[in-house]
């Protein structure tokens, strides 16, 4: 099993066979310019391919994903890659991106459902209760950070440019060196420009400024799976379930880093404890299909095994 858990990465059959989907489709959303054309993938690459099959398995037509892409680059800033900064998912005839449980149309940038004070209230990550309190002045702080961070996430939704939403981003961390949550949205902006140098110090000063705060962790886990870094990408995506066990997406990338690594009986633990918390998404179906064929495959080595030990 020396090789395989070297293995960084996911060849073309793999990835067609987790997906379910054929060469020829992989190669005309190649032609399309949807993903570069490669003989192996990243776990980040795996999101962007589950989003156009999804979409695909939707009716969703190549135009019409294509014409949704570019709106949400003319308004997110062109360094900015849709297809794996947001969940993009289809709504009938339109395509909408979907932030937390909101959603938003591709095309318009209107949001279908407005963000209420409490969904801003749960955006907001403020430091454990069980810490002392702050004095006045710091909870003054506190309050002017909250209000930058706010207004990032407003300016986000509608699609200002990135170097505005990193400039308000940036002052609420002024305000409040200790706001994870800016932070953490500094370093996602940063990752997706594929700065990532950058990205891992923003998520690092996130995980020393709020040491059990789950996403962190998890983006940082992300960011070292795409440096290939498993090690540390096994820590962090580990550290995220025990401080939050009904996290699905660190379940989900935990199960492909286990599986990748030979690692079948700790895969098949994640696939499904994440599909107990993810039954129905068309990510479930992709989890399914990959547990079964763990199963199989445990099956085949142990029949294999007794074979080999029974007396002639």
């Amino acid at each position: 099993m020396a090789s395989e858990a070297a293995r960084q990465q996911y060849t073309r059959a793999e990835v067609r066979r987790l997906l379910g989907v054929t060469e020829r489709q992989l190669r005309s959303w190649e032609r399309q310019g949807f993903v570069q054309p490669s003989e192996s993938y990243t776990i980040a690459d795996l999101v962007v391919l589950r989003t156009l099959s999804r979409l695909r398995r939707d009716g969703v037509p190549a135009e019409r994903i294509r014409e949704a892409l570019s709106a949400l680059r003319r308004r997110l800033g062109e360094l900015t890659d849709p297809l794996r900064t947001y969940r993009i998912l289809a709504q009938g005839k339109r395509v909408v991106v979907q932030v937390g449980e909101k959603k938003m149309e591709a095309d318009s940038g209107q949001l279908l459902l407005d963000f209420g004070q409490e969904e801003l209230r749960k955006l907001l990550h403020f430091p454990s209760s069980r810490k002392a309190p702050a004095d006045g002045e710091a909870q003054a702080r506190k309050a002017e950070s909250a209000a930058w961070f706010e207004k990032a996430v407003e300016m986000e939704q509608r699609g200002a440019p990135v170097v505005e939403v990193i400039r308000t981003y940036e002052k609420a961390v002024e305000a409040d060196p200790s706001s994870a949550a800016s932070l953490v949205n500094l370093g996602t902006i940063y990752f997706h420009m594929h700065m990532l140098e950058t990205a891992e110090r923003y998520y690092r000063r996130a995980v020393e400024a709020e040491p059990d705060y789950p996403l962190a962790h998890f983006n940082l886990a992300n960011l070292y799976d795409e440096k290939g870094d498993r090690g540390q990408a096994l820590f962090h995506y580990l550290t995220a379930v025990r401080l939050d066990p009904s996290f699905p997406d660190a379940h989900y990338n935990l199960a492909l880093l286990y599986q990748s690594s030979g690692q079948l009986m700790r895969a098949m633990r994640h696939w499904k404890i994440y599909l107990k918390l993810d039954p129905s998404s068309h990510w479930a179906a992709s989890a399914r299909l990959e547990l079964e064929k763990l199963k199989q495959a445990t099956l085949i080595a142990g029949a294999g095994s007794a074979n080999s030990g029974a007396k002639v």
